[in-house]
């Protein structure tokens, strides 16, 4: 009795997830930063597999706190704060992108934008086709969503699939975009800016893909509930803000900066 709870928050056992997640990123931006300057690429991918293994471990950890309904309102709420916290420092990542981008295009070092033999993409080729692609997703995750909502679970699952089918498909035409670039990465800061601005953004498509599949396989098995899809509700929201941070690229990059 002296031990029995009579609050609503959360208190958290001691974890390692943590360090190791610490550990890992730090080893794999060295090994970055090596693999940069020609050296191997061994650190790199181990600091990345460490760093998956600390999200995936971590985050069964929270889905296991939840479904022992430690995931009171006041704890939803808190982890709502959480994601929105996390998604508007994702803002200024790519807010440092475009600030270089938008720089360098109204003041160019070469006195033209874009710099003398680039070539830039087609705005209304690929570029309108990922964009319609990337819209037509956002409706798809929203109709889970509302589905889930109305504890309609064939309309959950069928939204999920579309939008992780969406993304994949968004994924193998951007990498056919960059394979047929021409011009690169270094040796001009028109590729570097796009390749940085649209590389990032494109990992993050793929990160919100697997975010989804993950709700996908959680969906299948009944782990979501209208009153409770705390893991679900910020997966949809990562995704809109994928979405909009494209329509920005889309402007911003493919039509005003090409």
């Amino acid at each position: 009795m002296a031990h029995e709870k009579n609050h609503d928050y959360h208190i958290i056992n001691p974890s390692l997830w943590p360090f190791t997640g610490a550990v890992g990123a730090f080893i794999m931006l060295s090994g970055a930063v090596a693999a940069f300057h020609g050296g191997s690429l061994v650190p790199l991918l181990l600091g990345l597999a460490l760093v998956i293994f600390t999200m995936i471990v971590w985050w069964s950890d929270v889905v296991r706190e939840s479904r022992a309904g430690d995931h009171t309102p006041v704890v939803q709420l808190g982890l709502r704060y959480g994601i929105i916290m996390f998604i508007a420092s994702e803002v200024m990542f790519f807010l440092a992108w475009f600030w270089s981008f938008f720089k360098h295009a109204i003041y160019p070092m070469q006195g033209e934008w874009p710099p003398a033999g680039i070539e830039t993409f087609d705005p209304w080729h690929l570029p309108l086709i990922n964009t319609l692609i990337l819209l037509t997703s956002g409706a798809t995750v929203t109709w889970a969503h509302h589905g889930l909502l109305e504890g309609d679970r064939k309309a959950l699952v069928r939204g999920l699939i579309l939008t992780v089918i969406l993304g994949a498909m968004f994924t193998a035409l951007q990498a056919y975009e960059y394979s047929h670039a021409a011009f690169g990465f270094s040796g001009n800061i028109y590729g570097a800016n796009f390749f940085m601005a649209t590389g990032f953004h494109g990992a993050h498509v793929i990160i919100g893909t697997i975010f989804l599949a993950v709700c996908l396989g959680r969906a299948l098995n009944g782990q979501f509930t209208p009153d409770k899809h705390i893991g679900f509700e910020a997966a949809a929201w990562y995704w809109h803000f994928v979405d909009v941070v494209w329509l920005f690229l889309f402007a911003g990059v493919y039509i005003w900066g090409g």
